[in-house]
C-alpha cells in the first residue's frame, strides 16, 4: 500500500474514534475516551516494529522509538501529534472521500442541506483534482490532529521498511488535551530524550512555524446582590450589569475578528450569569512578550477600576499564563527550522514561514528544553463541520518527515 493510501486509511480510521477533550475536567486525560485511540496507537506502533512503545499512565502520552541505523553521531529527532479534538460534535464521525475534486460546491449532508461552497470557502480552489476527506456536515473531522498522527506513523513505518535510508534515533509521541491547552503540561521532555522535535499540527501545505502567541486565560467572577426588583433601589447589585461595565473597558477592535498577523487580542470566550453571580472567561494573546504582559496588566487594571466603583469590590480575577512564544527558544538555534525548510524545498514544496496565531504543544515543549517548531498536517476549516483535508497534502507531509530524517543524517 502506498503512502497516499496508508495516510488516507489511517486518518479515516482514527477520525471515527471520538476523542473530544473537556476543558472543565481535571483528569489526565480530560476524557476517558481519548484512551480508545491512545491504546490503539500502542498496538499499531508495536505492529510496525518500533521499540520502547509505552503509554505513560501519568501524562497519557504514547511514546516509541525508531533506533538509529547509523554509527555516525547525528542529532535525535522527535515527532509529536495530539489525539484529542476540539469542542464541536465528535460523536459518530463519518468521513466522506471525494476523489478528483471538481471545484464545485460539495453537499456534505443532503438531509440537512449542509453545503460547502467555494464561494464561502475559496481555499477549496487550491485542491481541484485532488482527493478530499470531508465530514458528513454534522461533526468535525478531526484532521486536527489525526492527520498528523497518520503522517507520523506512516513515515516511521516507511523508515522501518526502508533500512537503506540512513537515520539517527527518531522518537514519536502522541498525547491528549492539546485543544484545551493542557496536553503538554506533564510531558516528560527529559524522558523523550531528543535534540529537537516537530509537532505535525499545522494547516495547508508548506506551513512551517516557529513562533506562536504568548497566551493567558482569565476568569472574572462577579458577585452581585439580588433584591426583589420592586424594592431594589439603592440595594440591588446586578452582577450581569457589572459584567457589562467590565466588558466596556476593552478596546472594541482588539478582538480576533479584527486582528491579523502579529496583532494581539482579548477574546471573551464564555459568559454566564444572573443577578447574584456572573462569570466571564477570556483569553489574552500577543506574540510580543512585553505587549503580552501589558495586556495582562490591562485586565487587572480594568478589574481594579470597576471594583473602585463599588464598596463590595464585586470582581475577582483569576489570571493564568498558558504558554509562551516558542520563538524565544527556537531562535537561539534555527537548526530544526532550517532542516525542515531544506526538506520541503528538496521536495518542491514552498515553505510558508509565519507566526502561528495560536499555539501548539511545541509552545510548551520548547520551554521544556526541546525546540519544537510546527509543520503542516493538511487540515483546513478546522474545528467544525466544514473541516476537510487533502490526501495529497497528507502524503507530502509524510514525505517531509522522511526527508527531514534522511537529510539530518546526511549532514554528518
Amino acid at each position: 500500500m502506498s503512502i497516499f493510501e496508508k495516510t488516507k486509511e489511517r486518518l479515516i480510521r482514527y477520525a471515527k474514534i471520538d476523542t473530544r477533550s473537556d476543558a472543565f475536567s481535571d483528569t489526565i486525560p480530560s476524557t476517558e475516551k481519548q484512551f480508545d485511540l491512545l491504546n490503539l496507537l500502542v498496538e499499531e506502533l508495536k505492529e510496525i516494529g518500533l521499540d520502547e512503545v509505552e503509554l505513560n499512565p501519568n501524562n497519557a502520552f504514547v511514546t516509541a522509538t525508531l533506533p538509529a541505523n547509523t554509527s555516525k553521531e547525528v542529532p535525535s529527532i522527535g515527532f509529536i501529534a495530539h489525539v484529542d479534538t476540539a469542542d464541536f460534535n465528535s460523536v459518530n464521525v463519518q468521513p466522506n472521500v471525494i476523489e478528483n475534486y471538481d471545484g464545485l460546491a460539495i453537499t456534505l449532508n443532503t438531509d440537512e442541506d449542509i453545503v460547502m461552497d467555494p464561494v464561502d470557502f475559496p481555499n477549496l480552489n487550491n485542491y481541484i483534482g485532488e482527493t478530499l476527506i470531508t465530514t458528513d456536515g454534522t461533526t468535525l473531522l478531526g484532521a486536527d490532529d489525526k492527520a498528523g498522527i497518520a503522517e507520523i506513523i506512516t513515515a516511521v513505518e516507511y523508515l522501518v521498511n526502508h533500512p537503506e535510508i540512513e537515520h539517527g534515533k527518531v522518537r514519536v509521541a502522541f498525547g491528549p488535551d492539546e485543544e484545551i491547552g493542557r496536553g503538554a503540561d506533564h510531558f516528560d521532555a527529559e524522558g523523550f530524550d531528543v535534540d529537537f522535535a516537530y509537532t505535525m499540527d499545522g494547516g495547508p501545505e508548506g506551513e512551517l512555524e516557529y513562533e506562536s502567541f504568548n497566551a493567558a486565560g482569565a476568569t472574572v467572577t462577579i458577585t452581585g446582590k439580588n433584591i426583589h426588583p420592586g424594592t431594589a433601589k439603592g440595594k440591588m447589585l446586578n452582577a450581569v450589569t457589572v459584567m457589562k461595565e467590565f466588558i466596556n473597558e476593552f478596546p472594541e477592535l482588539e478582538v480576533p475578528e479584527h486582528t491579523e498577523d502579529r496583532e494581539g487580542f482579548y477574546h471573551i470566550s464564555d459568559v454566564e450569569g444572573s443577578v447574584d453571580k456572573a462569570v466571564l472567561r477570556m483569553i489574552i494573546r500577543d506574540h510580543d512578550r512585553k505587549l503580552f504582559e501589558d495586556r495582562k496588566a490591562f485586565v487587572q487594571s480594568a478589574v481594579n477600576k470597576i471594583n473602585d466603583n463599588y464598596i463590595s469590590k464585586p470582581l475577582e480575577l483569576e489570571l493564568e499564563d498558558q504558554y509562551y512564544n516558542m520563538g524565544e527558544i527556537i531562535e537561539k538555534d534555527m537548526t530544526p527550522v532550517e532542516l525542515a525548510q531544506n526538506a520541503m524545498e528538496t521536495l518542491d514544496i514552498q515553505p510558508r514561514i509565519y507566526p502561528i496565531r495560536g499555539g501548539t504543544d511545541g509552545s510548551k515543549i520548547s520551554f521544556m528544553g526541546i525546540p519544537t517548531p510546527n509543520i503542516f498536517a493538511g487540515g483546513e476549516n478546522m474545528h467544525g463541520r466544514f473541516e476537510f483535508v487533502s490526501v495529497e497534502t497528507m502524503e507530502k507531509a509524510t514525505n517531509v518527515i522522511i526527508k527531514i530524517v534522511e537529510l539530518n543524517a546526511k549532514k554528518f
